[in-house]
C-alpha cells in the first residue's frame, strides 16, 4: 500500500460491522462497543532494600468485557434464535466462536476480532413510538472466554 503524506495509514473510520459465526455472516450492525479486556489489579505489600514499605502492584485475574451491537431491526430472526437456545439451556449449542468484522467506507475488511465461547447475554428489540421517524434498533449483548485482534 502506498504512503500517503507520510502515514503508513489513517486511524479507521467506524462505518460496518458484521457478526460471523462459523464462517456465516449473521448480520450487520451500525454499532458495536465493549470490545476489550482488563486485569483486575492485586496490591501486594513489600519492603524494599532499605527496609521501607512499599505497595507492589500485580496482575489478577484476567476479564473480557461484554460486546454490544446494534442494527435497524430487520425480517430475520438469527440473533433470536441464538439467544432462544440460552433460554432453553442448550448452552453447547449456543457457545460459538465467533468474529465481529469492521468495514471501511468501500465494503472492505479493515479490522476483525475473533472470540471464544461467546453466547447471547441479551437480544432487544425496538423502542415503539407512533409518532416517530426513527429506525427500530436491535440490540444485542454478547458474553465471551477470550478475544483477540487479527490481521485482516
Amino acid at each position: 500500500m502506498a504512503q500517503k503524506s507520510g502515514r503508513s495509514s489513517d486511524p479507521l473510520v467506524g462505518f460496518q460491522f458484521a457478526l460471523d459465526i462459523g464462517g456465516k455472516i449473521t448480520g450487520y450492525f451500525s454499532e458495536c462497543s465493549g470490545i476489550g479486556s482488563e486485569h483486575e489489579v492485586i496490591e501486594h505489600k513489600v519492603i524494599d532494600e532499605n527496609g521501607r514499605e512499599l505497595v507492589q502492584k500485580i496482575p489478577g485475574r484476567l476479564k473480557w468485557g461484554d460486546v454490544t451491537l446494534k442494527r435497524g431491526i430487520t425480517d430475520t430472526l438469527d440473533i433470536w434464535e441464538w439467544r432462544d437456545l440460552v433460554i432453553n439451556g442448550k448452552m453447547k449449542e449456543a457457545r460459538q466462536n465467533c468474529s465481529i468484522i469492521m468495514f471501511d467506507r468501500n465494503y472492505e475488511p479493515a479490522a476483525q476480532w475473533d472470540f471464544i465461547n461467546a453466547w447471547p447475554i441479551k437480544v432487544t428489540g425496538p423502542d415503539f413510538k407512533a409518532d416517530s421517524n426513527d429506525f427500530g434498533i436491535e440490540e444485542l449483548v454478547l458474553t465471551h472466554e477470550g478475544m483477540k485482534r487479527v490481521k485482516v
